[in-house]
């Protein structure tokens, strides 16, 4: 059963060939058109059979069964300027070539009876990447995590509280690849390309989630737990960085814990929608050996809706997790500053903060919608000092485009 789950996750990934950046560090905005629309708000204002991962409680909002299926083209414009001339190398500029995927998600939620209410769905949940090959400034560096969780929500509601958890199967895959600079030859250890090809993994987390509707006020609040993954033989194998004496024993990537409360507010066609949440970098191990900040992300969702059709406006912030590292020694994974500045903005530049957003619905009938959004994330530029003691700098920005098809019954 477990490697039936597995293959199925692997041939959704396999619908983007290309890793994708998520905009809030390495996790999506939101799942869903309608979510995405305002800005990736979910905790406080239900989004039907799509509200599974953002807030489990929510999906009560369905009056029989609704099913969801659709996804995110993403396009995340990376570039890169490095130096290193502080090794003997060279200095160039190069945009990444991994510009373009595709991130599924279905989703199904049913209610049971007037107390119970159950779902079941599969959503690609976030990732990040670069593909610098035959760039050598950028030491040809290719990286690619690609996130897929598959939950079953359960809810149980009464007096107008719901209660509801998301067992979750999360499946991963991670790669690193790059060369490092010639005058590193002289290590043996260096003088080929590093990389120890795509490691994968599947582990159990859970989302639990709570809210309370009265009148027309909607309150939310959600935990999402840590999810430890283990991509065996890749980080070990590519971050043991530019030193003969250093050594990265840690292959843990884990997605991080998060903790959230939300509200909305519906007056007649208008409902206004406000999330906070907090994602845990920090302690969520391989990022924490990165210095990875924890994110403070605010969002604002506003839908005006008709019988026919509504429409979504929506805004998203929170500041890059990812802070220039100056120290002159070794964090505890023994990892110089200029390593963690290197590999945090030439290979994982999750650095975007603002996303402005759009959307809209059109029921077809009573049966059937289609919903769509489009995703702003302007340009942000970062500048660190390299291992080699020079600059690095990343610039970045994305758009994506969302599309879902909706069919109630």
């Amino acid at each position: 059963m477990k490697k039936t789950i597995k293959l199925a996750l692997v041939a959704a990934l396999a619908l983007g060939a290309t890793s994708a950046f998520a905009t809030n560090g390495a996790a999506l905005i939101g799942t869903g058109a309608k979510s995405r629309g305002m800005g990736g708000t979910g905790i406080g204002v239900s989004h039907g059979a799509e509200s599974a991962l953002a807030n489990p409680a929510l999906i009560t909002s369905v009056k029989g069964t609704e099913i969801s299926f659709g996804g995110t083209i993403f396009m995340p414009n990376v570039k890169s300027t490095n130096a290193l001339t502080g090794v003997g190398g060279p200095t160039g500029s190069a945009d990444s070539d991994a510009s373009m995927s595709v991130i599924p998600e279905v989703s199904l939620a049913s209610k049971v009876n007037d107390n119970f209410y159950w779902g079941i769905g599969m959503w690609g949940t976030g990732g990040m990447g670069v593909d610098y090959r035959g760039q050598t400034a950028q030491m040809e560096m290719v990286t690619n995590l690609q996130l897929m969780q598959f939950g079953v929500p359960l809810v149980y509601t009464t007096n107008n509280f719901s209660i509801g958890i998301t067992p979750i199967l999360q499946y991963g895959s991670l790669d690193i690849n790059y060369v490092p600079p010639a005058a590193f030859a002289a290590y043996s250890a260096y003088s080929k390309t590093k990389g120890a090809g795509v490691g994968q993994d599947l582990q159990f987390g859970y989302n639990i989630g709570l809210a309370y509707e009265i009148s027309d006020l909607t309150i939310g609040a959600v935990y999402k737990s840590q999810i430890d993954m283990k991509y065996k033989g890749v980080m070990s194998n590519t971050i043991d960085l530019f030193s003969s004496t250093q050594a990265y024993a840690n292959d843990k990537l884990s997605t991080p814990a998060e903790i959230g409360v939300g509200a909305s507010y519906k007056f007649n066609e208008h409902t206004v929608a406000l999330d906070y949440k907090q994602i845990q970098w920090s302690k969520a191990k391989g990022y924490e050996d990165f210095e990875w900040k924890d994110q403070n992300v605010y969002t604002f969702g506003y839908e005006y809706a008709t019988t026919t059709w509504a429409a979504r406006l929506g805004y998203n912030y929170s500041k890059s997790p990812i802070e220039k590292q100056t120290y002159t020694g070794v964090n505890s994974a023994k990892l110089s500053s200029g390593v963690v500045n290197t590999f945090n903005l030439l290979g994982f530049p999750g650095v975007v903060q603002s996303h402005m957003t759009v959307g809209g619905t059109y029921n077809f009938n009573s049966n059937t919608s289609l919903d769509a959004a489009y995703t702003y994330a302007p340009e942000v530029s970062e500048t660190m000092t390299n291992f080699a003691g020079n600059d690095i700098t990343v610039k970045h920005s994305q758009t994506s485009l969302s599309l879902q098809l909706n069919y109630a019954f």
